[in-house]
């Protein structure tokens, strides 16, 4: 099947153009420059037509299957209605980030429990029969301040296409929560702990991070290595956390918290990823380095929607503001997180490249996504 969409402004790798973009099966065939509308061909009316955005990380899928503190939703509905509500966003490649590392220890509330390996073999599932949307791949984010660590990441092979292992370390007192106050903020606000509370709490991960860290951290390089998964690190906050990244084979750093930490990774060869709620609500809400700073110092690589989806394109476009430059700004969710996970067949606008492709408009600052297609199939 061919398909033709004609009068669009081409977001291509250098430049902004109008033209016709061909599409036959599921690849691009041709780009053409001019405003022309041939018999036949969809016309855009002067829409922006990107990539399709890659998303590397994002907690949508779990605010899907556990909608309140307590409740477990049906996994397959909350799969499915993950995957469109990306779909409506432009997302046409997703990581789906789950936590390996939970915490089984009686008594405690509000405890972690296993979810990865049930969750995991849904999605494969759904992805195998077709119900999806768009592509699904998978994001193990490893807690090493935990105590089930070794065991669920045990129950994964090179048959689930593992993509990304991002190492996490949430011990409080460093990186995310080296401000126990916005710990204690984050925490009570969802648990309701007293003040006694709290101070157990962050005795028991402090604990359990001198207990289990270190062993768990060289488990989870081993086990990206060996499934040859991309490895990122989480939440550095010195040059020294970055030093460790690298000497792991990190490539990819999710939220570094400061400046240090960009600047080391920029320095290092490890791209940057910044969430796009950072850009859009104008900083961190954790009280960390804000996106802006890092893309004003040239320190940000990749966005991601975090816990917002619909943010991905709307922080592309706060960038493009920044950088004066929409198609560097379109890169940080498209030909960026594309090379940073190693998918070279999709990404750009470039002819033989997948035709994931996304058509918006703009109503005033604010992007209207109007259509999303994948492998050139509207969906």
């Amino acid at each position: 099947m061919t398909l033709a969409f004609a009068n669009a402004r081409l977001i291509l790798e250098d430049r902004v153009q109008t033209g016709m973009l061909l599409v036959e099966g599921d690849r691009i065939a041709e780009i053409r420059r001019g405003a022309e509308v041939p018999e036949g061909a969809i016309d855009l009316q002067g829409d922006y037509l990107a990539p399709g955005m890659i998303e590397l990380h994002t907690d949508n899928l779990e605010r899907h299957i556990q909608p309140r503190p307590g409740v477990d939703w049906p996994h397959a509905s909350a799969i499915l209605a993950h995957d469109a509500e990306l779909a409506g966003c432009g997302i046409t490649t997703v990581f789906d980030a789950m936590r390996v590392g939970s915490i089984r220890s009686g008594g405690r509330d509000g405890e972690s429990h296993a979810y990865a390996r049930a969750l995991a073999s849904e999605l494969i599932t759904m992805r195998h029969t077709g119900a999806l949307r768009i592509s699904h791949l998978l994001h193990l984010r490893a807690e090493v301040c935990s105590e089930t660590l070794v065991d669920e990441l045990a129950e994964f092979g090179p048959d689930d296409r593992v993509g990304i292992i991002s190492l996490m370390d949430h011990t409080p007192g460093q990186r995310q929560f080296r401000d126990l106050s916005k710990l204690k903020q984050y925490v009570q606000g969802r648990r309701g702990l007293d003040e006694e509370e709290f101070a157990a709490h962050v005795a028991d991960l402090q604990a359990m991070r001198d207990s289990f860290g270190d062993a768990h951290e060289a488990a989870t390089v081993a086990m990206a290595h060996r499934l040859g998964a991309v490895l990122a690190s989480h939440d550095d906050t010195t040059a020294a956390h970055v030093q460790t990244s690298a000497r792991h084979g990190v490539r990819l750093a999710e939220f570094p918290t400061t400046l240090e930490a960009a600047a080391a990774c920029n320095a290092s060869g490890i791209m940057v990823i910044m969430g796009a709620p950072n850009l859009v609500r104008g900083g961190s809400h954790s009280g960390n380095v804000s996106a802006e700073e890092l893309a004003r110092a040239g320190h940000l690589d990749i966005l991601s929607s975090d816990y917002v989806p619909s943010g991905l394109l709307t922080g592309a476009l706060i960038l493009s503001r920044i950088w004066d430059d929409l198609p560097r700004a379109m890169a940080t969710v498209t030909a960026n997180p594309a090379r940073a996970a190693g998918l070279d067949d999709r990404g750009r606008l470039i002819p033989g490249a997948r035709a994931d492709l996304i058509r918006f408009r703009m109503l005033d600052q604010t992007p209207v996504m109007r259509e999303t297609w994948v492998r050139g199939r509207r969906v």
